[in-house]
């Protein structure tokens, strides 16, 4: 499905025609017969300037579903038009004239209408169904939110955060945005190095929109993370991601978390099979693609890494460790120069600065190195893992083991990578290194 284009004339009414994309992509990937792609790879061609054939085949689909939203007041008029994406041949058109307030109703009359001109049988009511909120303004906060989120930066994230708040005032039962509010707090304790104050408000978000909606996919993806990542509950984590998966097999959230996770419990060959559903279910999204080159990375995969890297980073060049698989691959090749290239474009300050000081050590220059070490100590945010995987490369062992001893006691995620983490190869062998990795308690392998 491509982005619904907006025609109320209002720039402002964007994040209504986007979120409610968003809405229609999520109740047609509940359709299980039906291939959808996820949102990020259909709001690549939202500008419609390619023809409908190249996009079918950027997206690996044969039909498209586009249109148009026109809201005015408290009404909107949505025209639904599949086309076929070989010769751009309209198969199928339908206008909804709707009061907002019936807005829920009208995307799933849509998703119906798809999937019946497709030949497609829907599950029964077994399958998972978003929690439509009490009010339009409930969901206008919660589109809004939304829009933010997909914006990708720390402040966007805060904002974001605003809106969900709004939404959830509006109505407390809004499991949606309590499950979406729950990944945002997530993201900005880890980015921020504030997950001791914000991941149990994660936590809470996540339970509660599980406890509204137990059968929202959405819901268990955000509790299965949060348990995994934050609280490092790994069965609990997992059983929530699969749980999610098994909901809305299609959702490209729940199939990037699960090969996250799967990655950290040392299952290389699985993750990287999971990481390619990712992929394959949302393929222009830069969180996926930038999670199969890590995977790929692990298993020593060097040439696809690299390649899956670079694609990850044309997607979204601004985006947080956009190099950072460019510069661990080259450093392993031994292409220090590349490395220290990459790494100077590294777009999020605290990962440039690590990623430099393993560069400039890699190049032997051993002043420079040593002045990007104390940079990153010196305005460390959260990576105590990373320093010492710097100290692990330059061969200091005892220094590393310090900062591993201080990012286990400061619930560094970093620390999830133990069993996998080919920078900390020197240091495996030692006892120390097998304690910490038995007081991270992963599950057996």
């Amino acid at each position: 499905m491509l982005p619904l284009l907006n025609e109320s004339g209002d720039p402002k009414d964007e994040y209504f025609s986007d979120g409610l994309s968003e809405e229609l992509i999520a109740a047609l990937a509940q359709i299980r017969e039906l291939k959808v792609i996820g949102r990020s790879s259909s709001f690549r061609f939202k500008e419609r300037k390619e023809e409908t054939k190249t996009i079918g085949e950027k997206l690996g689909v044969a039909t498209l579903l586009e249109g148009t939203v026109r809201k005015q007041g408290d009404r909107v008029r949505i025209v639904a038009e599949l086309i076929n994406a070989a010769d751009g041949i309209e198969l199928w058109t339908r206008t909804f004239d709707r009061e907002l307030k019936d807005i829920f109703a009208v995307q799933q009359e849509i998703a119906a209408a798809v999937a019946s001109s497709l030949k497609a049988t829907l599950l029964g009511s077994d399958r998972s169904q978003p929690s439509n909120p009490k009010s339009s303004e409930a969901h206008n906060a919660y589109l809004q939110g939304r829009y933010y989120f997909q914006r990708r930066s720390l402040e966007d994230y805060r904002k974001a955060i605003g809106y969900f708040d709004q939404a959830i005032e509006l109505d407390p039962e809004y499991a949606l945005a309590y499950a979406e509010r729950s990944e945002v707090w997530t993201l900005i304790g880890d980015g921020t190095g504030e997950g001791k104050t914000l991941w149990p408000k994660a936590r809470a978000d996540a339970e509660k929109a599980v406890s509204i909606a137990p059968a929202l996919a959405e819901a268990h993806a955000a509790l299965g993370w949060v348990r995994f990542f934050t609280q490092w509950k790994f069965d609990e984590g997992l059983r929530e991601l699969k749980r999610a998966k098994e909901l809305s097999p299609a959702n490209p959230t729940a199939n990037d978390l699960l090969a996250r996770v799967i990655v950290y419990l040392g299952r290389l060959d699985e993750a990287e099979k999971q990481g390619r559903q990712a992929v394959e279910s949302d393929p222009l999204a830069f969180a996926a693609q930038n999670n199969l080159a890590r995977i790929l990375w692990y298993e020593g995969k060097l040439d696809e890494a690299d390649a899956v890297a670079r694609k990850a980073a044309e997607l979204h060049p601004t985006a947080s460790s956009s190099r950072r698989w460019q510069v661990l691959v080259a450093i392993r090749r031994g292409d220090n120069e590349t490395a220290l290239r990459e790494a100077q474009f590294e777009p999020d300050e605290s990962y440039r600065r690590f990623e430099l000081a393993l560069a400039q050590y890699a190049r032997g220059d051993q002043k420079a190195a040593d002045a990007a070490l104390a940079d990153l100590i010196g305005n460390n945010r959260g990576l105590d893992y990373q320093v010492a995987q710097v100290y692990a490369v330059r061969g200091e062992k005892e220094k590393a083991f310090e900062w591993l001893q201080i990012a286990l006691d400061n619930h560094d995620t970093g620390m999830l990578a133990l069993l996998v983490e080919p920078l900390l190869k020197s240091l495996r062998d030692d006892p120390r290194y097998k304690t910490l990795v038995a007081k991270m308690n992963f599950p057996p392998q």
